[in-house]
């Protein structure tokens, strides 16, 4: 259900009808919502890269992808992983192993629900760039909450991505001054670094994703550090998680180790769940 699909614009709805139009989909996620592992078929993960990412990803066969570059990258390490092993050693049908439950109501994730915290970081390094330098040569500057709070934010160029998230901006704010305090002072955008405690590269790494104003954020680190996010953390409201969904952006808010100022840009994700019918 990305933007191009609606019949009206997203900011002419309204706070009402926009939470409205998201109620009318939860048939679509109520399975999902809560949270079901799920392993991915390779041969519609293949077919989801492709649509997500037309001009990187050129073919795909049983196995593998082929990329524009001429570089191939096979789909499954025919591995059976705990979920520590998939979030380090992630595949591509890794990536889709957790279904992502666009649209849903705001519930706790069942126990290592972490739907597109698998990132295998070779594929986004051919799509987006393999180096700081590589990346940060095709970044350009959005004005977050240009009406209201300009905030220039440097987000990759390719695939529309300052276009929809410049369009996330002029959502929120037209939905009233209420959801602006969880907007001003985002804690960026672009930023080559791992993901704490891990040697894994970050999706901001890429120039793809936004963390908003952590002061009103929860993350599972901050809640004691150990290994287990514990009990669900969130204050983030729900119609900013569907103004930046209907963009095909996801939310750390819905993953067991939660990590509710994330979102970051993941069509493959949308395109996994309408070659598997759900929407």
């Amino acid at each position: 259900m990305g933007a191009s699909g609606r019949d009206a614009p997203l900011t002419a709805l309204g706070r009402r009808g926009f939470l409205a139009l998201a109620a009318g989909g939860l048939a679509a996620v109520a399975a999902v919502v809560r949270g079901r592992a799920q392993t991915a078929d390779p041969a519609l993960a293949a077919q989801a890269l492709m649509a997500a990412y037309p001009e990187d990803v050129v073919e795909a066969n049983g196995s593998e992808i082929v990329f524009a570059s001429g570089r191939r990258m096979t789909l499954d390490d025919g591995r059976d992983k705990t979920h520590e092993e998939r979030l380090e050693q992630t595949d591509l049908q890794d990536m889709f192993h957790d279904p992502y439950p666009w649209g849903g109501p705001i519930l706790p994730p069942a126990r290592n629900f972490d739907p597109g915290r698998y990132r295998a970081d070779a594929f986004f390094r051919e799509i987006y760039g393999a180096t700081r330098e590589a990346v940060s040569s095709q970044l350009v500057t959005v004005q977050w909450l240009a009406g209201t709070r300009p905030t220039p934010l440097p987000v990759h160029r390719k695939y529309g991505i300052p276009e929809r998230l410049a369009r996330v901006s002029a959502t929120l704010e037209s939905l009233g001054p209420d959801l602006i305090p969880y907007l001003v002072e985002p804690a960026g955008t672009f930023n080559w670094r791992p993901v704490a405690g891990t040697d894994r590269l970050s999706a901001h790494s890429f120039g793809i994703s936004i963390d908003i104003n952590t002061g009103f954020s929860d993350y599972w680190r901050w809640a004691g550090g150990g290994p287990d996010p514990g009990e669900y953390r969130n204050r983030i409201p729900l119609e900013i998680v569907l103004a930046f969904e209907a963009e095909d952006f996801i939310w750390g808010g819905r993953w067991y180790h939660y990590d509710t100022m994330h979102f970051e840009y993941r069509p493959e994700l949308r395109h996994y769940q309408r070659l598997v019918g759900g929407g």
